[in-house]
C-alpha cells in the first residue's frame, strides 16, 4: 500500500445518542409489557379450552359407559350422554329448585345475624378477641378487594361458562378433528409419540374427572344427611356449597366449613364443634375412598406441589385457575416425563 493511500473502511459504526438509547429502552420495555399482557390473556383462553376439554372428557367417558353397557353404536351413545346429562340436570333443578331457592333465601336472611353472633362468641375469649382485632375495618375492605380480584375472570362468570360449555360440546362432536390437527403439526417421526402423549393425558383427565365427580356426590350426601340430623338450617345448600368447593383441593374444604360452623354457632358452641367434626370426618371418608381411585388413574401429585400450583394459578387466573390447577399440573408433569425425563434416561442408559 502506498504511503499516501488511506485504508478503506468497510463498516461505519454509528454511535447512538443518549435520547436514542432512552427511546430504544422504552420501546423494549413496552414490547415486553405488551407481550406479557397478551400472554396472560392467551393463558386465560388456554384455561377455558382446558375446561371445555374436561367437559368433553366427561361426555366421552359417560358415552363409553353407555356404549359398553348397552352395545349401542358410538354416535347414539354420545347423543344419549350429552342429552341425558342436560335432562338429568334440568330434572334435578326442577324438583329441587323450590327447596334450593327457599334455603338460599333463608341463608341470606340469617347471614347477618350469624356473623354478629359469631363476633359475640369470639369476643368472649382472649384468642377470639385477638382475631377480631386483627380483622379491622381496613383489613376487611382489603380482604374484600382481594377476594373480588381473586374471583374475577376475563369475560365474566356467565361469559366464561357459556364459552366453556360450547367448547365442550364442539370438542365432543368432533374430537378426532382437533386431535388429528395437533398430530399433523408434529414431524413424521414424532407422530407416534404424539398419539401416546395425548392418550396418556386423556386417561389421566378421565381418572381425575371420575374421582372428582364421585367425591362431590359423596360429600353432598354425607353433609346433607349429617347436617339435617344435627338440626342445622339450610343443610342442603351447605352440602351443595361443600360439594362444589370440593373441586378445589386443600383450600375448598376449609372454605366450605366456614358457613356451616358460623350457622352452628347461632345454636351453641357445642353444635359448632360437632358440625366442624362432621365436615372433617366426611372429608376424611371421601379422601380415603376417592383418593386411591384418582391415584390409580392419574400420576401421583405431591401435595405441596399441588398447593403451590393452586397459589400460582389463583394469582394468574382467579377461581378458574385454582379449579384447573390440578389437571393442568398433571398435564405438565406428563409432558415433562414424556418429552424430557424419558429422553434423559434413554441417553443415560
Amino acid at each position: 500500500m502506498a504511503p499516501d493511500q488511506k485504508p478503506i473502511s468497510t463498516t461505519t459504526k454509528k454511535e447512538l445518542t443518549y435520547i436514542e438509547k432512552v427511546w430504544q429502552t422504552v420501546a423494549i420495555v413496552a414490547l415486553l409489557v405488551v407481550t406479557i399482557l397478551i400472554a396472560r390473556v392467551a393463558f386465560n383462553v388456554v384455561l377455558m379450552v382446558l375446561a371445555g376439554t374436561l367437559i368433553s372428557t366427561y361426555f366421552h367417558g359417560l358415552g363409553d359407559i353407555i356404549q359398553r353397557k348397552t352395545k349401542l353404536n358410538r354416535k347414539l351413545a354420545m347423543t344419549i350422554s350429552v342429552a341425558g346429562s342436560f335432562v338429568l340436570l334440568g330434572t334435578l333443578l326442577w324438583f329441587m329448585g323450590n327447596e334450593i331457592q327457599h334455603q338460599v333465601k333463608a341463608l341470606s336472611n340469617s347471614l347477618p345475624h350469624t356473623i354478629s353472633n359469631a363476633k359475640a362468641k369470639l369476643s368472649e375469649t382472649s384468642i377470639g378477641q385477638a382475631i377480631l382485632d386483627s380483622v379491622s375495618s381496613d383489613n376487611s375492605d382489603q380482604m374484600m378487594t382481594t377476594a373480588k380480584s381473586f374471583f374475577s375472570t376475563g369475560f365474566g362468570v356467565l361469559g366464561d361458562m357459556y364459552i366453556i360449555l360450547f367448547l365442550g360440546i364442539f370438542l365432543t362432536a368432533s374430537p378426532n378433528l382437533y386431535k388429528d390437527g395437533i398430530i399433523l403439526l408434529l414431524p413424521k417421526h414424532k407422530k407416534r409419540l404424539g398419539h401416546h402423549v395425548l392418550d396418556r393425558i386423556s386417561h389421566s383427565l378421565k381418572g381425575w374427572l371420575k374421582g372428582m365427580l364421585l367425591s362431590i356426590v359423596l360429600i353432598i350426601i354425607l353433609l346433607a344427611a349429617g347436617l339435617s340430623i344435627i338440626g342445622i338450617p339450610v343443610a342442603l345448600i351447605l352440602a351443595l356449597i361443600a360439594g362444589m368447593l370440593k373441586i378445589i383441593p386443600n383450600i375448598g374444604s376449609l372454605i366450605a366449613m366456614i358457613p356451616g360452623v358460623l350457622l352452628a354457632l347461632t345454636i351453641s358452641t357445642n353444635t359448632a364443634i360437632i358440625v366442624a367434626i362432621l365436615y372433617i370426618v366426611s372429608q376424611t371418608i371421601v379422601s380415603n375412598i376417592v383418593t386411591p381411585l384418582i391415584q390409580k388413574k392419574m400420576i401421583n401429585l405431591p401435595p405441596a406441589l399441588t398447593l403451590i400450583s393452586q397459589l400460582i394459578m389463583g394469582t394468574l387466573s382467579g377461581a378458574l385457575g385454582i379449579i384447573l390447577a390440578v389437571p393442568l399440573l398433571a398435564i405438565i408433569i406428563i409432558l415433562v416425563d414424556e418429552l424430557y425425563v424419558k429422553k434423559i434416561n434413554e441417553v443415560a442408559a
